[in-house]
């Protein structure tokens, strides 16, 4: 992706935010990261739902949005999705939220969830792991498993895509509590309100 798309520090969105300035904050990292910790009266609609509803996240919201996730990949990928659909107004946030709390912006804090890339780097190092110990002690053909997920890893920095993330989004304890309605947009966590997109 190239670094020309348009981005936003997060010192300039903490100081957007603090003049209320008219900017939508949304927020695609899963609804258990966002549970966990998120920007005050942001949005959170996943990742996954962004190429399907991108035209309705832009219509509802209809001014400055910035695409904030753990550290910037995924709402990179985000406002590629939307680019790709000719959406070009969306803003992605340097460094994702870690850098927006490091900078003394305000966040809410709820339960206490590993964020995405710290669940991939922990599943990825126990494979590597288990794969390793069972190629030693167990049959050294299991000795492949360590390079089929250093393989998957590589092509995921290559293509900007994780499927070990995509994979892990669908476990239960990074589901988001389901709310009633035929809408997954209307089901999806925020900070303010939910999007109600009808």
């Amino acid at each position: 992706m190239s670094n020309q798309l348009p981005q936003i520090s997060a010192e300039q969105l903490k100081m957007l935010s603090e003049e209320n300035a008219g900017v939508a904050i949304l927020d695609v990292r899963t609804a258990a990261e966002f549970e966990a910790v998120h920007i005050p009266g942001s949005y959170n609609v996943p990742l996954d739902l962004i190429p399907e509803h991108a035209h309705d996240v832009a219509r509802k919201l209809a001014k400055r949005i910035v695409l904030v996730c753990q550290s910037g990949n995924r709402a990179s990928q985000a406002q590629q999705c939307m680019l790709d659909v000719e959406i070009d107004g969306a803003q992605v946030l340097t460094g994702g939220i870690a850098a927006y709390e490091k900078s003394g912006g305000k966040v809410v804090r709820g339960s206490n969830r590993w964020a995405m890339d710290r669940q991939v780097r922990m599943a990825a190092g126990s494979l590597v792991l288990a794969g390793f110990l069972a190629g030693k002690f167990v049959n050294p053909k299991l000795g492949y498993l360590p390079a089929a997920i250093g393989a998957g890893l590589t092509y995921s920095a290559a293509s900007n895509s994780c499927a070990m993330a995509a994979a892990l989004a669908k476990m239960p304890w990074n589901k988001p509590k389901v709310r009633p309605g035929n809408n997954p947009l209307g089901q999806t966590p925020n900070a303010g309100q939910l999007l109600n997109l009808s």
